[in-house]
């Protein structure tokens, strides 16, 4: 697919990789066990990366990070029912997303989750492999996917 899938809402999502290869995973605010990467929607105007590295900054609260590589392609996740009639005013039945992988330059001091609206309450670094295992069912297959097409990144520098 070339573009955002219709009927999806399209965002972006980050993979943020340190010098060892480990993956950013940060614990929802509010929900206790749903951890995930920096991930959010595109603003009128802005193009994939410059909302990932956004969504990086507001989420992480860093931008110390240099991109490594794009997904080739957008990929759709379906929202529980209940989530969709309350996220969005019910106008989409999940979410496409464009993944980035991006490598960390700073250290772990230079994340700071009390952002302006902070998502995560706690986050940890977690071997590419295990991110599945870590995410909430309905995102697992994205992340699965994702996985797969960065996981030559995970060498570390």
């Amino acid at each position: 697919m070339t573009g955002p899938e219709p009927g999806y809402r399209p965002c972006v999502g980050v993979m943020l990789l340190d010098r060892q290869g480990r993956v950013f995973v940060g614990e929802r605010v509010g929900t206790p066990g749903a951890w995930q990467m920096p991930q959010g929607g595109i603003d009128a105007g802005e193009t994939p990366l410059d909302a990932a590295r956004r969504e990086l900054k507001e989420e992480a609260g860093t931008d110390k990070a240099e991109l490594l590589a794009e997904s080739a392609g957008w990929i759709s996740y379906d929202l529980p029912e209940d989530l969709r009639r309350k996220l969005w005013g019910g106008r989409f039945r999940g979410q496409t997303q464009k993944w980035f992988a991006l490598r960390f330059l700073g250290s772990d001091a230079d994340i700071d989750l009390a952002t302006h609206h902070r998502e995560f309450a706690r986050w940890r670094w977690l071997e590419m492999r295990e991110l599945p295992l870590h995410i909430v069912s309905f995102k697992r297959r994205v992340y699965e996917q994702v996985v797969a097409e960065f996981g030559h990144l995970a060498d570390g520098a």
